[in-house]
């Protein structure tokens, strides 16, 4: 069966309006509605392309532009073709006006150009969670940062925090029965920073972490001579790949955070 779509038009972005929309589905049981974005509208022809994207499809329109002249394009536009376009942002507009006693800038994007650093951070982590402990290693290069490691030597705590900086890091496991993926050496290396750490606190942690989820029957991962080879052999992509190292031992997040913005921006 095919579902009717909702097209969500706006003079940038289109983010408020798809949040609104998908906040207002959540209150409806599987409903799997498609949402179709249509970002950077600045012109009368592409409303007539959304029209007619509509018609054909059977769907709705939903708007959210600032531009008083293409906001009442689109609805006439709309209701000359009796379709059902829903304007967030002109009624809200209009008695802001009377209220504030001044006229709307009109500007699209403004609200996103306003907080930049907000909106940067908050991809920032998005991208650090879905890149997390060797997620989608295509996406390397789209990296800021690259953290590799063994097991415990804190990529995943170091990668959220530098995400709440607003760095964009993905992190990669080094294991010794699997090789790196191939795009660790493709990407540039200045923004690969190797992580190490001592290998009495390591093995530390993974029996702490051993004890704490009551794992059993797994000695190897707390096994000094096992934890020794894994160290060893992440020195060698270390050198491989020519890559920064930062040693973690003792060190708080934060200082380690620092060091590794410090080697990144230094080298690039």
């Amino acid at each position: 069966m095919n579902i009717s779509p909702i097209f969500v038009v706006s003079g940038g972005e289109g983010v408020s309006g798809q949040q609104l929309v998908r906040t207002v589905l959540a209150q409806f049981q599987d409903a799997d509605t498609p949402i179709i974005i249509i970002p950077h509208v600045r012109q009368t022809e592409q409303l007539k392309d959304v029209i007619a994207q509509a018609q054909n499809t059977n769907g709705i329109i939903v708007h959210t532009l600032v531009d008083a002249h293409l906001r009442s394009a689109m609805n006439d536009l709309a209701r000359e073709n009796n379709l059902v376009a829903i304007d967030l942002i002109g009624p809200l507009m209009f008695q802001l006006t009377g209220l504030l006693g001044q006229k709307p800038l009109e500007r699209p994007g403004l609200y996103r150009r306003l907080r930049e650093d907000y909106f940067k951070r908050i991809e920032a982590i998005e991208f650090a969670v879905d890149h997390d402990d060797g997620l989608k290693p295509d996406d390397l290069s789209l990296a800021d940062i690259v953290l590799i490691g063994v097991s415990r030597v804190g990529k995943t705590p170091l990668s959220m925090y530098l995400s709440t900086r607003g760095w964009k890091v993905a992190n990669v496991p080094l294991i010794p029965q699997f090789a790196p993926p191939a795009q660790l050496f493709k990407i540039e290396r200045r923004r690969v920073i190797g992580l190490t750490i001592k290998l009495g606190q390591l093995t530390a942690y993974r029996r702490r972490r051993q004890q704490r989820m009551g794992v059993v029957g797994s000695a190897a991962y707390s096994d000094v001579s096992e934890i020794e080879a894994e160290l060893a052999f992440a020195q060698r992509i270390f050198r491989q790949g020519q890559f920064t190292v930062i040693d973690i031992t003792d060190k708080p997040i934060e200082e380690s955070a620092d060091e590794i913005v410090a080697q990144v921006s230094r080298r690039l």
